[in-house]
């Protein structure tokens, strides 16, 4: 009897396993089957080549960016689009691991847990949120320079505009692309997986803190020289500014003043409203995960002075900060951005997420108000027309004898423009007339159409 007993308990820890292994079983095939269905060795989805041959990518007007033809993978007819869309609809070799021949290619097979993929020379339809035509124009506006741009609704999260360069023609892959200079980071998605010294675009940051922190903050003045003199550091300025106030500062990008609130703050307050930007963190879309910033805070006073304007060790990614000029926008918090609109045969997209609170939403009242002056007062409203623009440049030192690198990031307010934006062109030189021009270009269009 006892015997018995014994292969009882057997038979039932068995059955026990048995059924915890299926369960893990099924978990794993819900959430990673898709995975499975378009990995590489799946010989029914990929041609002699390894090329995917099922799918077509999409962007948001319905224009077939990448589909499959006689059995070959191809591309949009004009070569333009195709270079201003490589790092959204990727390459046939798997070389730009954003791009959505590789990122989402269980998409593409048109797999879902009841009929599996739909196989060869069909798969699904993955429509994106970005628009050709606007990263056509965005392309064309960079002018051969590296750099990335990118719009994105902040109350949807949709991203309308992706471009990184340098890039190239996926149908005709250049035979030096691996040893000549000019192709450098061609497979690399700069506003997805990069970070740079953001220069003057971080004074937003420093100014957020500013104006929560310090109580006289709006009635005191500073008086530029054209530097100033921190420790054993020299804070040299663009210009000699004179006596102004902060929103006069904000408006010159004053190194002087922005130094001296800095070094006011102090290191503990800058850090902590840096992380509350989300300028040291990650986001994900639609599981590309985007590179952290990172911040050195173990300063001297004249290195915090340095690192108060977006100098010193800042680094930023691109994502990251139109993410945060869309919270500034929209109160305090802003839609996380996403690349995929919809799929067919595929399990239902999420809805909006929300940021946490990146900025207190009185003090983004104030930040677009001194943002909107910046335009008004610096870059000239007339280069943006039909458009309610609230910016800030940035011109980023990085290192002697390089150009630096042109930043101009912000949004647009109104009902009908939800849109932040970040524009950055490396080694370009000043941020408002290089950058700025790159940006007003692709929101024209965006905002105003083309010619009619």
């Amino acid at each position: 009897m006892k015997k018995i007993e014994n292969r009882a308990v057997v038979c039932l820890l068995l059955a026990l396993v048995l059924v915890f292994g299926m369960a893990v079983f099924l978990l794993r095939y819900l959430t990673q089957g898709g995975v499975w269905a378009s990995a590489a060795f799946n010989r029914h989805l990929y041609n002699t080549q390894g090329h995917l041959v099922a799918g077509a990518v999409l962007d948001r007007d319905g224009d077939a960016l990448s589909f499959v033809e006689d059995g070959e993978r191809t591309y949009y007819d004009s070569e333009t689009v195709r270079k201003a869309t490589l790092h959204a609809v990727g390459d046939l070799q798997g070389n730009i691991g954003t791009g959505a021949l590789n990122a989402f290619a269980h998409k593409l097979t048109g797999w879902n847990p009841v009929n599996g993929a739909f196989g060869a020379n069909r798969g699904g339809t993955l429509t994106l949120t970005i628009d050709a035509r606007y990263n056509y124009e965005a392309y064309q506006a960079l002018n051969g320079h590296a750099g990335t741009v990118a719009v994105y609704n902040y109350k949807t999260g949709e991203v309308l505009c992706m471009v990184s360069s340098p890039s190239y023609d996926p149908l005709h892959v250049p035979e030096d692309i691996e040893t000549n200079g000019r192709w450098k980071g061609a497979y690399l998605n700069r506003f997805l997986s990069s970070t740079f010294t953001p220069g003057s675009v971080y004074k937003t940051v420093t100014l957020a803190a500013a104006l929560e922190t310090v109580p006289d903050l709006e009635s005191r003045t500073w008086n530029c020289a054209g530097s100033l003199r921190i420790g054993e550091e020299t804070i040299v300025c663009s210009g000699v500014h004179g006596e102004q106030d902060i929103s006069a500062a904000f408006a010159n990008s004053c190194n002087a003043a922005f130094a001296d609130i800095a070094v006011e703050l102090g290191a503990e307050t800058l850090q902590t409203y840096t992380e509350q930007a989300g300028l040291t963190s990650a986001y994900r879309l639609d599981g590309l995960t985007t590179a952290k910033g990172s911040f050195d805070w173990e300063l001297t006073p004249g290195r915090l002075g340095w690192a108060g304007v977006g100098q010193d060790r800042d680094l930023v990614n691109p994502c990251a900060l139109m993410v945060y000029m869309g919270a500034i926008a929209g109160g305090g918090k802003a839609a996380e951005p996403h690349l995929i609109l919809r799929t067919e045969g595929g399990i239902p997209l999420p809805r909006t997420r929300k940021t946490g609170v990146l900025v207190n939403p009185d003090t983004a009242g104030k930040l677009a108000e001194l943002l909107a002056g910046n335009v008004e007062k610096t870059y000239g409203e007339s280069r943006f027309p039909h458009m309610d623009l609230c910016a800030k440049s940035g011109t980023a030192e990085v290192g002697e004898g390089q150009r630096p690198h042109a930043w101009f990031a912000g949004f647009l307010r109104g009902e009908d423009t939800p849109y932040a934006f970040v524009v950055l062109v490396e080694n370009g030189g000043s941020g408002s007339s290089v950058a700025g021009t790159v940006a007003a270009k692709t929101l024209d269009v965006i905002v105003n159409g083309y010619e009619k």
